[in-house]
């Protein structure tokens, strides 16, 4: 065969036309995206709905109120909220309250710092504005701690210290705690004293556990290590304190459970905490097979972060990343998830307000 013959067929098929056919995008089952009217939008939902029929991150935003909704809608459902960032010294805090007390959440994973700043504004302290013309070296002589652009007074945490020192100061000698067995008597405590609406107080008048895996990282957990320091110099035996508390009691609620979601604002400790628990209930089942309970994995999952994938951070995981992990039920088997890459202080208002009213419409 010569070298034209062998080039022929070759050219033929470098020849053909890339496209034989032009789809019209409906045969295919595809969805049409729309121009957001905003001469249409009436209400929040109306907005975000109308968000969720466009393209980018309000596609993204509004395709999150409708898994929001599916996972609260659905009665045998465990809905798990996770929570990292400044998020109440930020304002939000009345925004977990909402959600707790609507009954969407069963339980919570926080970092200890934004429970803190929850707590100090339940029991009717005040965050400040920093104004940009105050440098650093000044607010740390006035003690006001800098918050991106909020300022949690000095004055304030050890007023918190103080409401923690009574609590803790009335435990019974021998009582080992953990972080949501304390969260629970700080709840009590704001409900009893009638103090402001809050995270801690909503939790506790909703029973829904707080959980804070990393709770020496906070403010609360030094406040614990110096009640116990006073405990020592004051010869009365310290408050242990066992965080496997806490992950036994959150392992026994998930697998008590039907059905499984999370909602994650930011990422972190809370988040991985929360979610390791399928694995670990894979492993149990493997490794002490008297502990074998069915798979469980996250079927529902929304989360606000504006963190990247490619940074590395627990933050950035993607939920498909997660499904290779065993923790969220790939989309495949009827798992749904959303990622909403924003500022939740932008993003997390207008999601809840928006199922709010859809809730509230058909109540």
């Amino acid at each position: 065969m010569s070298q034209n013959d062998e080039a022929g067929p070759k050219h033929k098929a470098e020849s053909a036309p890339l496209r034989d056919q032009l789809a019209d995008g409906h045969g295919d089952g595809l969805e049409p995206v729309r121009s957001l009217d905003l001469a249409e939008v009436a209400s929040v939902d109306d907005l975000v709905r109308g968000m969720a029929r466009t393209s980018f991150g309000g596609r993204n935003l509004g395709e999150a109120a409708d898994v929001l909704e599916a996972m609260v809608r659905d009665p045998d459902c465990f809905v798990v909220m996770t929570l990292a960032g400044a998020m109440t010294v930020a304002k939000q805090g009345l925004v977990i309250a909402e959600m707790i007390d609507r009954g969407w959440v069963q339980a919570i994973v926080s970092t200890g710092a934004l429970m803190t700043h929850g707590l100090v504004e339940s029991a009717g302290m005040v965050h400040f504005k920093h104004d940009p013309s105050m440098p650093d070296e000044e607010l740390l002589r006035k003690g006001y701690n800098r918050v991106y652009d909020t300022l949690e007074l000095e004055k304030n945490l050890d007023d918190t210290e103080r409401l923690l020192h009574g609590i803790l100061d009335a435990v019974p000698d021998g009582v080992t705690l953990c972080s949501h067995k304390l969260n629970a008597m700080i709840g009590e405590m704001l409900s009893t004293q009638d103090q402001g609406r809050g995270p801690l107080r909503s939790a506790y008048e909703k029973d829904v556990p707080v959980y804070v895996p990393a709770f020496t990282d906070s403010e609360l957990g030094l406040d614990y290590a110096t009640h116990n320091h006073r405990r020592k110099l004051q010869a009365r035996p310290r408050i242990p304190f066992d965080p496997f508390y806490d992950l036994d009691d959150f392992h026994e609620r998930f697998i008590a459970a039907k059905r499984h979601a999370i909602f994650t604002i930011g990422g972190g400790v809370p988040r991985n905490w929360a979610q390791q628990v399928a694995p670990y209930i894979d492993i149990l089942g493997k490794r002490v097979p008297e502990q074998f309970n069915p798979p469980c994995r996250y079927r529902y999952a929304v989360r606000i972060c504006p963190e990247p994938v490619e940074w590395g951070g627990l933050s950035g995981c993607s939920y498909s990343e997660s499904v290779s992990w065993g923790k969220i039920v790939p989309a495949s088997e009827g798992g749904r998830w959303a990622e909403v890459k924003a500022d939740a202080t932008i993003a997390w208002p207008l999601i809840v307000r928006a199922v709010m009213e859809r809730l509230d419409q058909t109540a």
